[in-house]
Order: C-alpha cells, then sequence, then structure tokens
C-alpha cells in the first residue's frame, strides 16, 4: 500500500512539475503585431510624412510643366486647320516628344521616391528588428512571433501581445533621438552665429 500511495505521489509531483515548465515556456513566447507597430512607431510615420511632402513637392513642380503642355496641345488642336500641314506636322511631333519626355521624368521621379524611401524603411526595419531582438533578450523571451502580412497568429492568450508596450519603448528612444538631432544643430547653429 504504501508503494502505491509513493508511487502516486511522485507521479503527482512529476505531473505538477511537467505542468510548471509547460506553464513557464508558454509564457516565454510572445508576439508583435507588426500592422500595429509600424502604424504607431513615430519614427514610420515620421518617414511616410517626409515622404508624402516630397512626393507632393516634385508633383507640384511637374504638374506645372503638364499644365502647359496641355494649353500647348489646345492651342495646337485649335490652331491645326488654319496654320497649314507643315506647321501642324512639327509642331506634333514637338508635342510628342514633350510628351514622352514629361512620361520619362514622371517615371524617373516615382523611382527615386520608391528607392529612396524603400532604402529608409529598410533600415528602419532592420533597427526595429535589432531592438526586439536585444528586447527579448533582456526579457528572457525563448521567441518573438510576429504578425508579419499574412497574419500566422490565429490565436494568442491575454498578455502575449507585447507590441503597445515595444511600440512605446520605440517611441521613447526615437524621442530622445530626436532630442539630440535639436540639440546639436542648436549648437552648430550657435556657433556659426559666433564666427
Amino acid at each position: 500500500m504504501r508503494k502505491i500511495i509513493l508511487a502516486l505521489t511522485v507521479a503527482s509531483l512529476i505531473s505538477c512539475e511537467k505542468k510548471e515548465e509547460i506553464k513557464q515556456t508558454s509564457n516565454n513566447i510572445v508576439y508583435i503585431d507588426s500592422s500595429k507597430l509600424l502604424n504607431e512607431y513615430e519614427q514610420a510615420k515620421d518617414i511616410e510624412a517626409k515622404y508624402k511632402a516630397k512626393s507632393e513637392q516634385m508633383g507640384k513642380e511637374l504638374d506645372a510643366e503638364v499644365q502647359k503642355f496641355r494649353a500647348d496641345v489646345a492651342f495646337f488642336e485649335k490652331n491645326a486647320q488654319t496654320k497649314g500641314a507643315q506647321w501642324t506636322q512639327q509642331t506634333g511631333v514637338a508635342l510628342q516628344e514633350r510628351e514622352q519626355r514629361l512620361a520619362y521624368a514622371q517615371q524617373a521621379m516615382m523611382q527615386q521616391l520608391q528607392e529612396e524611401s524603400g532604402d529608409e524603411m529598410d533600415s528602419l526595419v532592420k533597427e526595429v528588428k535589432d531592438f526586439i531582438t536585444a528586447y527579448g533578450k533582456e526579457q528572457g523571451y525563448d521567441y518573438i512571433l510576429s504578425t508579419d502580412g499574412a497574419s500566422t497568429i490565429l490565436y494568442a492568450k491575454d498578455g502575449q501581445d507585447i507590441t503597445s508596450e515595444i511600440v512605446k519603448m520605440l517611441n521613447d528612444k526615437y524621442k530622445v533621438n530626436l532630442s539630440k538631432e535639436d540639440d546639436s544643430i542648436e549648437i552648430e547653429d550657435d556657433t556659426t552665429s559666433v564666427k
């Protein structure tokens, strides 16, 4: 009888230890909602705003050329029959060439913006991944999963989402870096005014 009670006691202790191991392991797996992270991270918002403004500025410059082109096309269409065949042909060819140059300029502008913003966003993503890696090691997590692209996390226990915590830490770090940049700009301004 003692052997049976001892065996049951040992079995229940082993069972409790395994449950505790499983519980500890599940606490070491957390996840981040990557779309929420990028939507709430101030540096990502600033980069997006920067390139939106740059796109609008470059677009305005190109729009002025497009408006001039449209006015010239309207003038051409209005006067094509009265100016003669030679003028119509020469002006038509010139307008087609201008139209192609405008299309190339628009493509080049879009490509330039995509490359610049892509490079900056790639750099930002690398910084965020490095930050998350360091954070995960510091917190002792075994895994930090992501809902990148097609969400791979279909269910998560409450408390496993660390997105808000990461966003807050990244934003705090970004604000500190911005204030350092502002301080260095002020120092440079002060030194240039002294000269």
